[in-house]
Parts: C-alpha cells; structure tokens; sequence
C-alpha cells in the first residue's frame, strides 16, 4: 500500500513499476491520506499487504501518526516512511515507533526496489 495525499503518487509508481507489475511480481494499493489508509485496515486487515510505504507530511493525519497507529495493531507489518524533508525529529520519531525504513524524496526507484527486495529476504 501506498499512502500519499499527492494523487500523481499512483501514477508514478505504476510508471516506476511497470515491469514488475505486468509480470505479476508486484501490485500496488493506493490511499490518498492516513485517516483512509486505516479505515482500509481496518476494513480488509493486512492480509493482501506485505508492506505500507508512507509520506509523511500530509493533511490531517500524518504519516508518523499513522505509523503509529498500524504498529500498535499490525505490529509484523512493514512500513517505510517517505518524505521530502529531512527532519530529524520526524526521523527520530519513525524510528522510535518502529519504522523499517526511510527514505527521501525525489525518491531514487532502483533504490526502493532494492530495499523492498532486501526488507523481504530476511
């Protein structure tokens, strides 16, 4: 799943995953702010979702509320942060609630694909 207020997001990672997509390895969910992400958890569960990968500065609640929320109820669940700002304090805080990464934008998709292969290999 993917979590994020801007709505290009979709269509830049279905562009960026293009391949893998086509052949089935990867497919994507998409929310567009967190009060939806965990309506959606709540609703369907992680059952389908082996990772969420989440902005985190978004309207309403943001991505480090919501990494707190989905760690209190899905705690084996993978979540990696994503953001365009290099705060320190938010890292700190992803960190603290229990991110398994972090990452920057503009993001680097080689980049992703390795740590999404890594975080799945242990």
């Amino acid at each position: 799943m993917v979590v994020d207020d801007e709505q290009d997001v979709k269509l830049l990672f279905e562009q960026r995953f293009r391949k893998e997509i086509r052949n089935g390895e990867i497919s994507f969910h998409f929310e567009f702010s967190g009060e939806d992400a965990l309506q959606y958890l709540k609703t369907n569960g992680i059952t389908e979702l082996v990772l969420i990968l989440s902005d985190i500065n978004m309207p309403g609640m943001n991505g480090i509320e919501l990494l707190k929320h989905i760690k209190e109820k899905f705690p084996e669940m993978s979540v990696f942060m994503i953001t365009a700002y290099g705060d320190e304090n938010n890292h700190q805080k992803a960190v603290q609630y229990g991110c398994d990464d972090y990452l920057t934008k503009p993001l680097d998709f080689e980049t992703l694909k390795s740590r999404i292969t890594n975080q799945f290999r242990r």
